[in-house]
């Protein structure tokens, strides 16, 4: 689908970045929607087994011995943790992929008027070493600096939260999508917290609303949540991309000379 955006050519303020990510998202809902969908129903599936399998455990009796306890777990307790595992990786495999098809999706938008899903699930393919890296570093980075007073956390967050961007955008490596993102938001720190504060906010309550609403389903419920939470889950992503080129935005900005001084 083609949209009329053009690349910016300097800073956007906050109110902008969130404009252009809500009118992108809307203009071409299809190529956004689709990969999240995707992601949820693969995720809400094998989440529907590993509930059915956790039900149908039969239950501990409450005075039983040690050597029964025993027996439990080592009957059950290995296959629950294989599930779990597996349930755990291929969520972060085709999330991070979802997440890496929006930015491109919303990369071709911003520069060719034009998203080709077909191409940006490629390219999100071709580049899924190097975001799995990135995430699993920024993970144990965020998440080590959360357990540290929690403030060191958020500030990594802020750091390298462009890195999806310059992976996708740039094709930068792992660590070098961590030095770009910490470059590009060098001096917009405030800003940048803000943003991200705004977005998770928009879609940490909706995703809790659509819980609260899938609770009825029972096992199928980890389903019925992912898809609701699939309509709002492209805002983050879109949003980063638009930030990403909003930085990219500034850094052209900086780069433009003084104007001469007047002859006299």
């Amino acid at each position: 689908m083609s949209v009329n955006v053009q690349k910016p050519s300097r800073e956007l303020s906050i109110d902008e970045t969130l404009t252009w990510t809500f009118d992108l998202y809307f203009r071409n809902f299809a190529a956004f929607f689709v990969p999240m969908i995707i992601a949820a129903v693969v995720t809400g599936v094998f989440g529907a087994f590993l509930s059915d399998y956790i039900l149908h455990m039969p239950p501990l009796d409450t005075g039983a011995s040690s050597q029964e306890v025993w027996n439990w777990l080592s009957t059950y307790l290995p296959g629950l943790l294989i599930m779990a595992f597996t349930l755990g990786m291929l969520s972060w495999i085709v999330s991070t992929t979802a997440s890496g098809v929006v930015v491109k999706c919303t990369s071709n938008s911003i520069e060719k008027g034009t998203a080709n899903l077909g191409k940006a699930f490629s390219s999100a393919v071709t580049r899924l070493p190097s975001l799995l890296v990135a995430g699993f570093i920024y993970a144990i980075l965020v998440g080590a600096g959360l357990i540290a007073l929690i403030i060191p956390g958020i500030i990594l967050a802020i750091m390298f939260s462009l890195n999806v961007p310059a992976i996708m955008i740039e094709n930068a490596g792992p660590l070098g999508s961590m030095s770009r993102s910490r470059k590009l938001v060098s001096g917009r720190w405030l800003k940048t917290f803000t943003l991200l504060l705004i977005i998770i906010l928009i879609v940490g309550l909706i995703s809790f609303v659509g819980s609260l609403m899938a609770a009825p389903f029972g096992i199928f419920s980890l389903l019925a949540s992912s898809i609701i939470s699939a309509f709002v889950e492209p805002i983050l992503p879109i949003s980063l991309a638009v930030y990403y080129y909003s930085m990219l935005g500034r850094e052209q900005q900086q780069r433009v000379p003084p104007p001469p001084p007047p002859p006299f």
